[in-house]
């Protein structure tokens, strides 16, 4: 196709989208038209019904209105009818039904809460005067019955319910009183039980039925909202105060001070002491601890009294305790005191877990720090004592002077003591870190032997009082054989060491051995005659001969010998020696010494005697009478009993 042709094409294809974009243009305007006519009557029926919606959206509103005042008047008439009905539970007292009473001031409270943020009502003033004025009533009587409740129901606990509380060890004699100080030593057998009761079970009184807690709890909680914590805390304190202190008079608990415990005789002290520790576990354990499971019951919540008032209720029986064991660590310091003050001592140590979780809060600081110092101040007087009992018995002034030479009462009195210091080998050892970070066991071996050299010591100075030098070595012998032998016997031995006793039994042996030279030596001179010779001295009997020997000297021998041995037996006959291993080894060393001499002697020149007269006035003994005599040496005869 030419190029004529299509040019000619597209002419013609331009002259139809022309035609065709005049139509549509035309339709268009032709639209526009008429939608320019909807608008027009859209407005002006818009116009026509405005009157109509604004009356509609009026009574709608009014209708609103309506449902709100309706409501809000239900609302308002029953807050009214909850007063009423609460007023007339509250008039009617907390007595016939207390847990309604307390549902009715909730009410009351709730009631006055809804009036308080609603003042627009014309009526919320007078409503709120009057529901306040009821409140005020309703907490008043709450108060009372709160004080009536917890009074009826607190009553002083009796010493058997306690009893009953402690494990079956713990429990008092069938003589109704506590086991305690029974052998007079400060240590009984009840104190030896007591290592093992680290985990006894301890049952605690039952001081207000569990029954009538929640409503003692209810109460408080009520006061405590209504503001009146103080007029709690007063009621509380007075109640629950008084009834604790009346259960511990009841045990026996006594104020004493430093004055009364100064004017006691040792025995009744000791008694009070001991109870002393029964009642400290019984008040710690039981009564303290039952107190404070019902203080955070009854004030669970009120944390702000809570603390304040265990406190308040247990200070003055706290006070009444402790004040006893200050003046027992104040009073004048002598020795049979050390093991009751370790008493004390133990037992404020085993409470000390008890007493700083029961009276763990700041309000109770005081007590917490005043069972601290007394346990720190005993520990004090126990050191201070065991200064004072080196001392005293070093310089021990009394004038018991043993006659026989037996075991001085003091030596007794000091070995029983160490004895028992080693019941408290536990006690002692936590008593010494209080003061000193060396080795405890070092410090218990330390102090027991100042105390046996204090002993030695002593006993040196009384052996002095003797004027038979004889009868001082056997004291001697006799006291640090005790000595030696309770050391072997004890757990002393363990502490002192090997050494020790090997040392002191040497010092025995010493004594013993002075003892036979003193007293021997002179009757065996004359059994051994030096005789003039030719060549010089020989002892008389040394080879059999009495050649150059008198009759005379012979006799004189044998009279000299049978005074002297007579002299003897009738003196040492009368003195002791306690224990029957010493006094035969003592016995044996003596005879194997004077037999032998006497039957020699006897038996080379009794022949000088026996052939001429009165021979038994020379030769009153034979070696076997000797010997039966020898037994009762050491025996402790009285002159009377000699001479049966």
């Amino acid at each position: 196709m030419g190029v004529p042709q299509t040019m000619e094409a597209l002419r013609e294809r331009a002259e139809f989208i022309k035609e065709s974009l005049q139509k549509s243009q035309t339709i268009t305007d032709n639209m526009v038209s008429i939608l320019g006519s909807f608008d027009h009557r859209l407005s002006a029926l818009e116009t026509a019904m405005r009157p109509t919606q604004i009356r509609t959206h009026s009574i709608r509103r009014a209708h609103e209105n309506i449902d709100k005042t309706l409501k809000a008047a239900e609302v308002i008439l029953s807050q009214f009818d909850l007063t009423r009905k609460a007023e007339a539970k509250i008039l009617r007292g907390p007595h016939e039904d207390l847990e309604s009473y307390l549902e009715a001031i909730d009410q009351l409270r709730s009631n006055v809460k809804f009036f308080s943020s609603n003042k627009s009502f014309k009526c919320s003033d007078g409503v709120l005067n009057h529901a306040n004025q009821l409140l005020a009533k309703a907490i008043s009587k709450l108060e009372e019955e709160f004080r009536k409740l917890l009074s009826n129901y607190s009553k002083p606990v009796e010493p058997d319910r306690l009893f009953e509380c402690l494990p079956d060890s713990l429990r008092p004699s069938s003589s109704g009183s506590p086991r305690n100080h029974g052998d007079g030593s400060g240590k009984s057998l009840i104190d030896h039980q007591e290592k093992s009761l680290e985990n006894a079970v301890y049952t605690l009184p039952i001081l207000i039925p569990p029954r009538v807690l929640p409503l003692l709890h209810d109460l408080a909680q009520q006061m405590a909202q209504a503001g009146h914590q103080q007029q709690l805390f007063r009621i509380y304190r007075d109640t629950r105060a008084s009834v604790l202190e009346q259960s511990l008079r009841k045990l026996g608990v006594e104020r004493l001070g430093k004055d009364d415990v100064q004017k006691m005789q040792w025995e009744v002290l000791e008694a009070k002491i001991g109870n002393w520790i029964h009642y400290m576990r019984i008040a710690v354990k039981l009564l303290f601890a039952g107190e404070k499971k019902i203080c955070d019951q009854i004030l669970d919540g009120v944390d702000s009294l809570r603390d304040q008032c265990f406190a308040e209720v247990t200070v003055n029986s706290v006070s009444v305790l402790l004040s006893f064991g200050e003046a027992i660590a104040k009073s004048k310091r002598s020795p049979e005191k050390l093991f009751v003050l370790l008493d004390m001592y133990e037992i404020m140590r085993e409470l000390h877990s008890e007493t700083e979780l029961l009276f763990g809060s700041k309000a109770c600081i005081e007590m917490r720090e005043a069972a601290l110092s007394l346990t720190k101040r005993l520990a004090e007087t126990v050191q201070e004592t065991f200064v004072d009992f080196e001392e005293a018995v070093e310089k021990d002034a009394t004038k018991t002077t043993v006659l026989d030479g037996t075991v001085h009462p003091l030596t007794s009195y000091v070995i029983n003591y160490v004895k028992f210091l080693f019941d408290y080998q536990s006690t002692l050892k936590q008593l010494f870190r209080e003061f000193d970070a060396s080795d405890p066991d070092a410090l218990l071996a330390s102090v027991t032997t100042r105390i046996m050299q204090a002993l030695q010591n002593s006993l040196d100075g009384k052996s002095k009082q003797y004027r038979d030098p004889a009868l001082t070595q056997l004291f001697l012998m006799n006291n640090i054989h005790y000595i030696v032998r309770s050391v072997q016997r004890s757990e002393a031995k363990d502490l002192l060491g090997d050494d020790w006793v090997q040392i002191h039994r040497r010092i025995v042996q010493q004594h013993a051995n002075q003892y036979k030279r003193i007293s021997w030596a002179k009757i065996l001179q004359c059994l051994s005659v030096q005789v003039g010779a030719s060549g010089g001295g020989s002892a008389m009997g040394a080879d059999g001969s009495a050649s150059g020997i008198s009759r005379a000297m012979v006799k004189d021998r044998f009279k000299t010998f049978n005074a002297q041995f007579e002299e003897l037996h009738q003196r040492q006959s009368q003195w002791t020696v306690p224990d029957s291993e010493l006094r035969e080894s003592l016995r044996l060393a003596v005879a194997e010494v004077l037999l032998p001499a006497y039957r020699s002697f006897q038996k080379r020149f009794g022949h000088m005697v026996e052939n001429g007269k009165n021979p038994q006035k020379y030769i009153r003994y034979s070696p076997e009478v000797l010997d039966r005599m020898m037994n009762e040496f050491f025996e402790g005869k009285t002159w009377n009993e000699q001479k049966r």
